[in-house]
């Protein structure tokens, strides 16, 4: 991932707004840390961080056309550019980039060729002609970005807030799959697939068709130049990334130049569900595996910085956040700079364990159509930030347009849970890879009940972080909280503390109003929510809320407790941040 900033029409073009401009970019570098880049035209400043995957001798940015008159800051993956480049044969290409398409496309079909794009990406568009510009965000909002005000009649571009947040009168989060263009002066959404108006699918289901789908949707994510690997939690759907990546790597450009051995990542409190899965997938795999553990203090004390990458104060959020903030530091360190990663799949599949109790197929089908709109607020906010604090990139396959289009086509009585026919969550997405002579996984992995990133991770890492709430909040700050937080007021310990935190960080009433808020149980919707009364009194987004649905959900903890069954003491004493992985084995390079 890169980072970009533009600052467009601020009617300063001095040597002082220029420096101004090259400090706020700098708040990025984490983002991009190979090379950096500022393009100024007249009071137009776009700057760039690279992060150097693709061609990193000559892709340096900002990107021109042929004569420099469109000039372009993205940050992102085109993975189509090569076919791209095929249907521009009369235009001469600087680099080998594969965001060098952009400026050349838009030179042959005006605002119109967003949708051409395969990939994930940000940018921003200059035409130094008439100083008109775009920008564009991808389809569901894998990369982060913002939009900001000025007083000065300015409009500013950011990958995260703090790019513009000291800068701009008013600012929000640029909505996924759509284009701003200044010749309008407004938004228009340029991503309008059929499942996006909520209408109940009816293609019957092809478990074939759906394989192939997201095979394909893996593949062309190998496209890379740099050191990768595949973040590995045990669950099913990275050990499905694990497992696709692992079979179709051999023969791959990747793997002439960084060898057939695919490494795999898995952070977690030692004895963690996730750790034990992971290991077992990657020895089934063969993968060079490599294991992070990390204490629950190890995570509290990296809470402030984790929020202040993530820039945001929802629960469940930072709470996953914070070990794979982590765990990306460590696979940074070792000389990768790409990772594979399952997101997408629950909002897809209706994989939440909450889904057990949609009342029909309708219901399910508009919670996952909601879901999949809200991903850029939660899931891949966090898979991009977490990642790219360290400068590394995560890919997501279960995001890929071709694939969600064919996933949420299928008719929703398929993806409904039916405990007595043998079909638990995500029961399509099983049986598509359930391959009796070619297995992709073991049975017993494939079909894993699910858990979310922070309970995988191990139990104590939740109630760590309870624990260290209610040391810091008090019952009296608690009455207070709807005073203080007028806007999504924080109804537990555990949220006000993120949300002191924050606010510290991001003071401005534009910066709280970009995090969503609402009811939510097991990660639900808050339409969701009304599916069962009982959740109305259990709100918390652990997965472990689901009642009656998780092995170890909150009631059969009480059960034990009343037992006179005693848990284990929340604060361990394990060495910090140990990393296991095959000795003596390094990263190809």
């Amino acid at each position: 991932m890169c980072g970009i900033l533009a600052v467009l029409g601020c009617s300063d073009d001095s040597q002082a707004k220029r420096v101004r401009v090259l400090e706020l970019s700098r708040r990025l570098k984490h983002r991009g840390p190979d090379w950096s880049g500022l393009y100024q035209c007249g009071d137009f400043y776009l700057s760039h961080q690279r992060l150097a995957i693709i061609d990193p001798a000559s892709g340096d940015q900002p990107l021109f056309n042929e004569d420099q008159a469109i000039v372009v800051t993205v940050n992102g993956e085109i993975y189509n550019h090569e076919e791209l480049r095929k249907r521009l044969p009369n235009h001469k290409f600087r680099t080998g980039s594969d965001c060098d398409v952009i400026a050349h496309l838009y030179e042959e079909y005006g605002e119109n060729f967003v949708d051409m794009l395969d990939g994930m990406f940000s940018f921003v568009l200059l035409d130094t002609r008439d100083n008109s510009f775009i920008v564009a965000r991808d389809a569901i909002g894998i990369t982060p970005l913002y939009i900001g005000w000025g007083l000065d009649g300015s409009v500013w571009i950011s990958s995260e807030l703090k790019g513009l947040n000291d800068d701009c009168e008013h600012f929000e989060c640029f909505p996924p799959g759509h284009l701003y263009s200044s010749k309008s002066g407004g938004l228009r959404r340029w991503y309008n697939p059929p499942w996006f108006c909520e209408a109940i699918p009816s293609t019957p289901y092809d478990p074939l068709v759906l394989r192939r789908a997201f095979e394909k949707a893996v593949i062309k994510r190998l496209m890379t130049d740099v050191p990768f690997g595949v973040l590995l939690s045990g669950g099913l759907d990275s050990s499905l990334v694990a497992a696709v990546t692992a079979r179709h790597l051999a023969g791959t450009k990747a793997a002439r130049q960084w060898g057939t051995q695919l490494h795999s990542f898995c952070v977690g409190l030692e004895n963690s569900p996730d750790l034990k899965a992971a290991r077992e997938v990657a020895d089934y795999l063969g993968t060079v595996h490599h294991e992070f553990y990390f204490t629950v203090q190890d995570g509290i004390d990296a809470i402030e910085d984790v929020i202040y990458h993530i820039e945001t104060y929802d629960v469940t959020t930072i709470r996953a956040s914070t070990p794979m903030f982590l765990m990306a530091r460590k696979i940074k360190a070792l000389g990768v700079k790409m990772v594979i990663s399952g997101e997408g799949s629950d909002e897809i599949f209706g994989g939440y364990l909450y889904f057990h109790k949609a009342p029909n197929k309708e219901e399910l089908h508009r919670e996952t159509c909601r879901k999949i709109k809200a991903l850029h607020q939660y899931d891949c906010l966090r898979a991009n930030k977490a990642t790219s604090a360290w400068g590394l990139e995560a890919r997501v396959p279960f995001l890929d347009k071709d694939f969600i289009n064919v996933a949420m086509a299928i008719d929703p009585e398929w993806k409904m849970i039916k405990p007595g026919q043998g079909h638990i969550e995500k029961w399509v997405l099983r049986k598509a890879f359930d391959d009796e002579e070619h297995p992709y996984l073991p049975k017993h992995i494939l079909y894993r009940q699910k858990e979310q990133f922070s309970d995988g991770v191990g139990y104590s890492w939740i109630d760590g972080l309870k624990a260290h709430a209610a040391q810091h909040v008090t019952d009296k700050m608690m009455q207070n909280a709807e005073h203080i937080f007028p806007h999504n007021t924080p109804t537990t310990k555990e949220a006000y503390y993120y949300r002191m935190i924050f606010e510290r960080f991001f003071p401005q009433n534009s910066a709280r109003l970009s995090v969503p808020g609402g009811a939510s149980v097991a990660c639900s919707t808050a339409k969701a929510v009304e599916w069962d009364a009982a959740w109305s009194n259990n709100l918390d987004p652990s997965g472990r809320a689901a009642l009656g649905v998780h092995l170890s959900d909150y009631d059969q903890q009480a059960a034990l407790a009343n037992a006179g069954v005693v848990p284990p003491k929340i604060i361990d004493t394990l060495p910090r941040m140990l990393e296991v992985s095959a000795s003596g084995v390094a990263i190809h390079r």
